[in-house]
């Protein structure tokens, strides 16, 4: 069949225009490639080219309150490959294993992995010394790269172990405030990057790309590193002497909730945490661990007594005949035979249990499980570590006369360290609950500006600062009268509370192992530091007064010196028990003749003297010390005109 010219003429006009418009459209195809996409789709490209080598960021340090480095990073470079531009892969396998401590047989392995282009030569190229890692680079190996790496390290071995807690290999934080602000510490990685082509060989003519990483900020802690190494000593002594299954510190600053100092036993180092069973490391006993308080609770109960007005401590007298029955039950005083006729100070003073367990009938178990709830008891603190427990207490509808009346002395609770010691912290500063925290701030590492600062947190007005006075007063009587004279710190006005309590073993009392506790605060008239210790079944002597006070009043006598707080005067007189040495004040004796020494001393000192004539132009002990009495006091003797020029 013939076709026409006209119909010709149209088929071709219509494949022209066919012909244009496809044409046009991969024009404009290509021009929004080119334009729009090209950026994009070049970036693509470069990025399946290259190929980085990964440097790690320096994990940010962690510092005390004064800025003394607890936890920062050492250099300890990693080894990587670049398996295709390695070219003697048995050659590198044998000259490397020695440095890697890795055999041939396992680096062969890595050297051969067709499908990575970049392979981390491990476990023994991962953060190696700074030695070793130099002889990997000095043998120049192409394909072999040296990359700076780090490590956490931990300068001070033990200290503050539960507090800070360790990191894992990829400096991940793990437990401790390392855990807890993983985020903040966690710096970002930088790389150096290089393109490679499809075999992983690096492109002729093309330079590698740095990207520098950048450091986490700096952690600064609440921590005294001075009361911190004051504490872990006196644990570690008492561990030697006591043979106890746990012990127990925290210090606090009783007027924002600042933690000076939390230690236990056992302990571990950071850097060698696998040595220890995961118990050890992953529970911080002092938020963690819970059991009955005993008598130190009696401060929650003496404080709302107070604030109710239930109670006049020294007008009022309470007779104690040993026991009180209550509901059925006999509750016994820890004195046989009770402590008679006394004023309910001297209630506070002898920690005696009929008398607590009348307060608490006063109060009945309305108010005083009110008072005891708005102390923190029951519910987590809110610390900033993680591993805290709630502590138990008695539902409301379980409250009969006989659970009033223990929890009233401090048995059949359960509380934490961290409870404890933040609610006596409320009893003695004015009556203000606060939340307790390790971190005082947050620092940039480059510019040393503070960044974030921890402010205290006022949870609640638990009582009134009368109140709270009067509560100082009696514990302070308690130290220097009562069941806490172990603690007893001359020339300081201290204050606290003893505890013993029976264990519970097999859902029973144990008639043998205790929790002995006592709980201290310094200076009395104005509180700077309240320290808490609890020694769980210590073998000998389980009482709090004897196994624990001593060991808070070490703590806290060189915490005095350490915050530089001064000594006071009008400190109550220590009672003495027979067999005790008092201490007395060295009387000024320069200037004096020793006739007139001898007419003034009252056998309360023995002398010896140096040198010639009657007038005493120096002594040692200087005047004004305080120590045992019946110690000697040495006199240099001389003219009255050689007193000027004696130092």
């Amino acid at each position: 069949m013939k076709v026409s010219n006209v119909t010709l003429r149209r088929r071709l006009f219509t494949v022209m225009i066919v012909g244009i418009i496809a044409f046009a459209a991969l024009v404009l195809r290509l021009a929004y490639v080119q334009l729009w996409e090209g950026e994009q789709l070049a970036s693509k490209a470069e990025n399946s080219w290259r190929r980085d080598i990964p440097y790690m960021a320096k994990r940010g340090e962690i510092w005390d309150r004064n800025g003394t480095k607890l936890a920062y990073n050492v250099s300890s470079p990693t080894v990587w490959a670049i398996p295709v531009q390695v070219k003697d892969k048995p050659a590198a396998a044998k000259t490397l294993a020695p440095l890697l401590d890795m055999t041939e047989d396992d680096l062969s392995k890595l050297l051969n992995k067709k499908k990575t282009m970049l392979v981390q030569l491990k476990p023994g190229g991962r953060k190696m010394t700074l030695e070793k890692a130099q002889q990997v680079r000095e043998l120049a190996i192409p394909g072999i790269v040296v990359a700076e790496d780090n490590k956490r390290f931990y300068p001070f071995g033990d200290l503050a172990a539960h507090v800070l807690g360790f990191t894992g290999i990829d400096n991940q934080g793990l437990t401790g405030v390392e855990l807890k602000y993983n985020d903040m510490l966690t710096g970002i990685k930088g790389n150096v990057s290089f393109l490679s082509d499809a075999k992983g060989r690096q492109m002729p003519n093309s330079s590698d790309t740095y990207v520098e990483p950048k450091e986490g900020l700096t952690m600064q802690l609440t921590i005294d590193k001075q009361i911190q190494s004051v504490m872990e000593r006196e644990l570690d002594q008492a561990m030697a002497q006591l043979q106890a299954d746990n012990i127990i510190a925290i210090a606090m600053d009783p007027n924002n909730g600042e933690v000076l100092g939390m230690a236990s036993r056992p302990t571990f180092e950071p850097d060698k945490y696998n040595e220890v069973p995961a118990e050890v490391y992953n529970r911080n006993l002092p938020i963690w661990m819970t059991y009955e308080p005993g008598s130190t609770f009696k401060i929650i109960t003496l404080a709302a007594a107070i604030e109710e007005k239930k109670v006049d401590l020294k007008n009022e007298r309470f007779f104690d005949p040993g026991a009180i029955e209550v509901g059925g039950a006999r509750l016994r005083c820890w004195k046989k035979g009770g402590h008679g006729s006394q004023t309910f100070l001297e209630v506070v003073e002898n920690s005696c249990n009929p008398g607590f367990v009348t307060l608490g009938q006063r109060l009945g178990k309305d108010k005083l499980f009110n008072y005891i709830k708005n102390f923190g008891f029951g519910t987590k603190t809110g610390i900033d570590i993680n591993g805290e427990e709630n502590g138990i207490m008695f539902k409301m509808n379980q409250v009969g006369p006989v659970e009033l009346a223990t929890t009233a002395f401090g048995q059949g609770v359960s509380v934490t360290p961290i409870q404890q010691i933040t609610a006596v912290s409320a009893a003695v500063n004015g009556g203000t609950l606060y939340k307790p925290h390790v971190t005082k701030g947050w620092i940039n590492p480059e510019t040393g500006e503070v960044v974030q600062r921890t402010e205290p947190e006022a949870v609640r007005t638990v009582i009134s600062e009368e109140t709270s006075k009067l509560v100082r007063e009696a514990l302070e009587s308690v130290v220097a009268k009562g069941t806490g004279r172990n603690a007893f710190i001359d020339g300081y006005r201290v204050g606290g509370k003893t505890g013993t309590a029976q264990k519970v073993v097999n859902g029973r009392y144990s008639p043998n192992e205790h929790i002995v506790s006592f709980i201290g605060f310094a200076p009395a008239d104005d509180p700077q530091i309240v320290v808490y210790v609890a020694v769980d079944n210590p073998q000998g002597i389980q009482f709090g007064g004897v196994v624990a006070a001593p060991i808070v009043r070490n703590i806290m006598e060189d915490a005095l010196t350490i915050l530089q707080v001064p000594a006071r005067d009008k400190q109550i007189s220590r009672n003495y028990k027979p067999g005790e040495t008092p201490i007395v004040t060295v009387p000024n004796l320069v200037g004096k003749t020793v006739s007139d020494i001898y007419e003034d001393m009252n056998m309360n000192f023995n002398l010896t003297s140096a040198g010639s004539g009657n007038t005493v132009i120096r002594q040692a002990p200087a005047a004004g010390a305080r120590v045992d009495r019946g110690s000697t006091i040495r006199i240099y003797l001389g003219d009255e005109d050689d007193i000027s020029h004696s130092h």
